[in-house]
């Protein structure tokens, strides 16, 4: 009888999973059944963009943070596919930072070539999940939208790729009650051009804090500040812009700090982080844990070690992103396939366990990537995923790090040769800071626009 195997989620983790599985039938191997349940009506997880914020068409929880004016955070080089390049999917090179459509545009290439799209069930959230211990196997409960019906399906493996940004932690402060502005987090941030000629407050220090900062900046917001609870970003900000230490309460209007400093703001932004949350798993199965390199639980960071037929992938914090999700792809399909033995409980325990202490002997940011590239590798060892050079990942890591450091709003000019094929990227032909059309259209163009031309220009 085949075997089946059921994943949650058609974002880069789940499609990942799905290309892991069609290389393999590629090379002639029998593959499982696979059904792909994705929430949305669309795949791509948060690269696909929508207006919507709160509930979605069907009442769900919108599940994605993506916002309207994204561009990569990091070099597209960190997180290429090792069996799909930029260069083959655009035909030429392109910059090192593409806006949200182009990954986008990415994304779906590969799988569109692979074919994966028939194994997906849109709009279809998984409601429950039981293990069931007698005939060693999973009942899925999924809510069709399509049909509004609810049924039941049996599986041989579960593989959770659902992401942890999607629950966003909201925490409270005295005095948010009778705010009059605008509150919201990170998670329901859409468009910077709300903010336009606004006193902004982002309350956070990490990445999506310094990138709606500067976002706002971008499309004219009249001040921000951003706060922090343990270190400052330390950038060299833009006139507009200033960090203080932790926000204590707010009074109208006005928000104080800890130093006893008062800044008077039309909105605040939580960029406080998210939850990893899976309300369709009963304890037993649950995973829980914080936004960390090495959760505790998962041999290799992807088999649960109380049930390995259940699989989490894209769970640990992540420098590396698209190219980790194809390595535990990769390594739960030959699980799933037999092809992996995996060793006893007390062993997988212990090297979770060795992983936890190497994790918390990192203090750098280079300790930190560099131990999610030894990670990688670990894992690529083990598969027929192609190798790819994890140290000049690891540079061009360090290379943009200084880059930040040196001016946060020119960090996207710069470019960086393809670790995959070599192929130098070449500059955008507009600076970050003056690039307002981010479509993709826009982006693959050689030209600038004659707007952009004259905002670069200062007029």
């Amino acid at each position: 009888m085949t075997q089946r195997v059921a994943i949650i989620g058609a974002g880069p983790s789940g499609l990942a999973q799905l290309r892991a599985f069609q290389s393999a039938q590629s090379k002639g191997a029998d593959i499982p059944e696979l059904v792909c349940f994705e929430k949305q009506s669309d795949w791509g997880g948060q690269w696909n963009y929508t207006w919507r914020t709160g509930l979605d068409e069907n009442g769900e929880p919108v599940p994605s943070s993506m916002y309207r004016y994204l561009w990569s955070n990091g070099p597209k080089e960190a997180l290429e596919f090792a069996d799909y390049s930029f260069d083959e999917h655009f035909g030429k090179p392109i910059a090192s930072y593409p806006p949200r459509e182009v990954l986008w545009d990415y994304i779906k290439g590969r799988v569109e070539k692979a074919d994966v799209r028939k194994y997906i069930r849109f709009n279809s959230p998984v409601r429950h999940i039981e293990y069931n211990k007698a005939d060693d196997n999973f009942t899925v409960s999924v809510h069709d939208h399509n049909n509004d019906t609810v049924y039941e399906e049996v599986f041989d493996f579960v593989v959770v790729a659902s992401g942890h940004f999607s629950t966003p932690f909201v925490p409270e402060y005295p005095g948010f009650e009778s705010f009059g502005g605008r509150i919201l987090h990170a998670h329901d941030f859409r468009d910077a051009l709300e903010f336009k000629d606004k006193d902004i407050l982002v309350v956070g220090s990490s990445y999506s804090a310094e990138d709606i900062g500067s976002q706002c900046y971008k499309y004219g917001a009249r001040s921000i500040t951003s706060c922090y609870r343990s270190a400052p970003m330390g950038y060299k900000w833009p006139a507009n812009w200033e960090e203080k230490p932790a926000m204590t309460h707010v009074e109208g209007n006005t928000v104080f700090f800890s130093d006893g400093s008062s800044k008077q703001v039309d909105a605040i932004i939580l960029c406080t982080g998210y939850l990893h949350s899976f309300p369709f798993l009963p304890e037993e199965l649950r995973l829980k844990t914080n936004n960390r390199l090495w959760p505790l639980g998962l041999y290799k960071g992807v088999v649960w070690e109380e049930n390995t037929k259940l699989f989490y992938l894209g769970m640990q914090d992540q420098w590396y992103s698209f190219n980790m999700f194809d390595a535990q792809a990769w390594y739960t399909r030959d699980v799933i396939m037999g092809r992996i033995p995996l060793p006893s409980k007390a062993e997988m325990e212990a090297h979770s366990a060795q992983w936890r202490e190497n994790e918390l002997k990192l203090e750098t940011d280079k300790e930190n990537y560099e131990f999610q590239g030894a990670y990688i590798q670990d894992l690529i060892d083990d598969t027929d995923y192609p190798s790819f050079d994890i140290p000049a990942v690891n540079e061009t890591f360090l290379i943009w790090k200084k880059h930040k450091k040196q001016d946060i709003m020119t960090f996207r000019d710069y470019s960086f040769p393809s670790v995959m094929t070599g192929t130098p990227s070449p500059a955008h032909h507009t600076p970050w800071l003056y690039a307002l059309d981010d479509s993709l259209e826009a982006y693959l163009n050689d030209e600038p626009k004659p707007e952009e031309i004259k905002r670069a220009a200062g007029e």
